[in-house]
């Protein structure tokens, strides 16, 4: 039996309860929003730290409401694929996933205001909203995930703001610059979201999901994420160009052989187990691209 389809013991239940392929899509905007901050004022590495904690734990937290609702509504049972696991197969009762997943609100919320003590209170609004949207992604009468506006959400959310409140908390500011940069985070993370609904457009149609890449249909999903990388690498490309940025923001090319992996297995497979590898290197793309442009800024910065 394929390793994804067997249940987990220890530690490693809560370990996978977090779907820890996942959390890149938080650390990835922290660091980079960090990285764009650097040209502007010095860092300040208590705040980036208590950024990265609250943003991991949300993202944790998103996690496992997904699941706890999910299980609730009948989604998930013991053959499903790709889920964290905890309660159908590792028999963690759906009340503690539930309990523990506003634990990890209630701890995000006690850094956050912790943040907004050291810089403005209107950080509190911000962040309200994005835990928020973080729990209706799954949670509530009318669940996010369940639209077709998962990926605007989750790159908005994920992408773009984490970006941002980054980049403010430590510059006080929010520039166009630090905008431009924080579009290919939000297309990275709307792209780890496609390729979870692709990888599940199956059993999501069975189960009534509206999501664009049921919508659109398997070929046109597959496309659309396509798409997604290539803007998000092309856009560094322009911003190059235009003086933006320096060449050295170009070191994120090093990361697109990720990017043409997961098309291909897109196209080539279908079954859900055969596109985990794709799931995952696209989560995987997110982080190295990030990571890779804020190195880039990194050395700009130095040089």
């Amino acid at each position: 039996m394929t390793h994804s389809l067997q249940a987990d013991s220890g530690w490693r239940v809560w370990w996978q309860l977090t779907r820890p392929h996942t959390l890149t899509a938080s650390f990835a905007p922290v660091f980079l929003g960090t990285m764009i901050a650097l040209h502007y004022s010095t860092i300040n590495w208590t705040l980036f730290l208590a950024m990265l904690i609250a943003s991991l734990l949300i993202q944790a937290a998103t996690n496992m409401f997904n699941e706890y609702y999910d299980f609730a509504r009948g989604l998930d049972n013991e053959k499903s694929v790709g889920i964290g696991g905890a309660i159908v197969r590792n028999g963690v009762k759906p009340k503690t996933v539930l309990m523990l997943a506003l634990l990890l609100y209630v701890i995000a919320g006690a850094i956050g205001i912790y943040i907004c003590s050291q810089t403005t209170w209107w950080l509190l609004v911000v962040g309200g909203v994005a835990m928020m949207i973080g729990y209706l992604y799954t949670g509530g009468p009318y669940p996010i995930a369940y639209t077709p506006f998962g990926e605007l959400f989750s790159g908005v959310v994920m992408g773009y703001l984490i970006v941002i409140i980054a980049f403010y908390i430590q510059t006080g500011t929010v520039t166009l610059e630090a905008s431009l940069l924080a579009v290919p985070s939000t297309l990275l993370v709307a792209a780890i979201m496609m390729s979870n609904n692709i990888r599940d457009i199956v059993g999501d149609e069975e189960s009534g999901r509206k999501t664009l890449a049921i919508l659109v249909r398997r070929p046109a999903a597959v496309n659309i994420l396509m798409l997604f990388f290539i803007i998000a690498y092309a856009w560094i490309v322009i911003l190059v160009i235009s003086g933006t940025l320096t060449p050295w923001a170009l070191l994120v090319f090093l990361s697109v052989l990720k990017p043409v992996k997961v098309v291909q297995i897109f196209k080539r497979y279908t079954e859900p187990l055969q596109v985990m590898p794709a799931m995952k290197d696209t989560g995987k793309t997110n982080t190295f691209f990030a990571f890779l442009l804020g190195i880039g800024l990194l050395i700009d910065y130095l040089l």
